[in-house]
């Protein structure tokens, strides 16, 4: 079943003639060369950053971030930088020629990985947004556990009124555009700044500016560009109605021709029953076409999207609005092991007990150990030898005595 997509018109209903619209390159002359659009409407107000194509095999995230460069705001400023990664967007693949990912460039407390990274973080840092949107996309449907795939699903701070914000955004998406309740949209928190996944923008830009940030995820497979761009642009537009479009309803056009049944409105979001083909993206895939996979930026804590508190995917029962979600967090003896390659049969030390429940106590400590996603240990600490070359994804999932759960993983590689 496919959601309807109507063709886009610019959101705002401010004159084009009263709005300053103005472009600068960055990396000029170099093979990451790219345009930063700011748009600026004759109303002060916040100023947002919108940011598509990181990983170039993700379409619909660096499309949908072309068509709002040309969108028309009501109040504020508006910086849009559409195609991040250019050498990444024409080999059609999630890093660039070097095998860098990009979203992994931006470590929180020391200075950007890359060129491409440090001219990106120039821009933001110089901008100062009260809003940072980060536009992907992933094979796989969001379930609670990102390594099952992270699309259809809206990323957040831990902050209550940020949280808030992305629940409000995945009600109306999904009660304007989704008809298949697979489909629909679900909402998560950031892992914490200690668990991977690490070194993402919005991490940076949300612990470091104190920006609200989101990065949001559309599901590339079964859905035409069109629909995930209607999607992507649909979000951003939510997000943003209070910064951007503050005294008129924003009117882009996006709105299916007819409401969508009530029967079809979805419900709770069911866990993935078809998820992508690979348990665990390759950072590295030089795989091209639209599927992009952006696994590994989807982040811990899902909540649905109608209820901040979380569903069955990440509690355990009802657990009030304002309750704080739990913090998972792995370390390691040896220390910092997943940066480190190990010899077989050698032995880890995993220990959870630096995980922390703000608003309780943590009652459960879960691993999964076998890289297929199934809880197979308990305990604050496990010990794991493994014998066979390669990565070896460990996930460790706590819960807190409200029913209230947080995932977190890190990545063994056995040579």
């Amino acid at each position: 079943m496919q959601t309807r997509a109507q063709d886009q018109s610019d959101p705002g209903s401010t004159d084009e003639a009263n709005l300053s619209r103005s472009s600068f390159t960055i990396l000029e002359g170099t093979d990451g060369e790219t345009t930063v659009t700011v748009t600026e409407a004759p109303t002060d107000g916040p100023t947002v950053f919108v940011i598509g194509g990181i990983h170039g095999n993700e379409t619909a995230g660096y499309t949908a971030a072309e068509e709002i460069t040309e969108w028309t705001i009501d109040a504020g400023t508006l910086v849009t930088l559409p195609r991040a990664n250019p050498v990444a967007i024409e080999r059609t693949t999630r890093v660039d020629d070097e095998g860098v990912d990009l979203n992994r460039q931006f470590p929180e407390g020391s200075d950007p990985g890359t060129e491409l990274a440090t001219a990106i973080w120039d821009v933001i840092s110089e901008f100062d947004p009260d809003i940072v949107i980060d536009l992907h996309e992933s094979r796989g449907i969001y379930a609670g556990d990102p390594v099952d795939g992270v699309g259809q699903a809206i990323f957040h701070s831990r902050r209550n009124d940020v949280a808030q914000l992305a629940a409000d955004t995945a009600d109306a998406v999904n009660e304007t555009y989704i008809d298949d309740s697979n489909r629909a949209f679900q909402t998560g928190y950031y892992s914490a700044p200690d668990n991977d996944p690490s070194g993402l923008l919005v991490h940076k830009a949300s612990r470091e500016l104190n920006a609200d940030t989101f990065l949001v995820e559309t599901v590339s497979t079964q859905n035409e560009l069109e629909t995930r761009v209607t999607w992507h642009s649909a979000i951003v537009e939510h997000l943003t109605t209070d910064a951007l479009f503050p005294t008129d309803e924003p009117d882009n056009g996006h709105e299916p021709d007819e409401p969508l049944d009530e029967e079809e409105e979805p419900d709770d979001p069911p866990a993935n029953e078809n998820g992508p083909d690979e348990t665990e993206p390759d950072d590295g895939d030089d795989s091209s076409g639209e599927n992009g996979d952006d696994g590994e930026d989807g982040e811990n804590g899902a909540d649905s999207g109608d209820n901040a508190g979380g569903d069955d995917s990440n509690t355990d029962g009802d657990v009030p609005a304002d309750h704080t979600a739990p913090t998972a967090t792995i370390r390691t003896e040896p220390a910092n092991a997943a940066d480190r390659t190990f010899a077989p049969d050698e032995t880890i030390t995993l220990d959870a007990t630096c995980s922390r429940a703000p608003d309780g106590e943590l009652v459960s400590y879960e691993w999964s150990i076998q890289s297929d996603g199934t809880y197979d240990e308990s305990g604050q600490t496990v010990d794991v030898t493994v014998s066979a070359t390669g990565e070896h994804r460990v996930l460790l999932r706590v819960t807190d005595d409200a029913g209230a759960r947080d995932t977190t993983e890190l990545t063994l590689t056995v040579n």
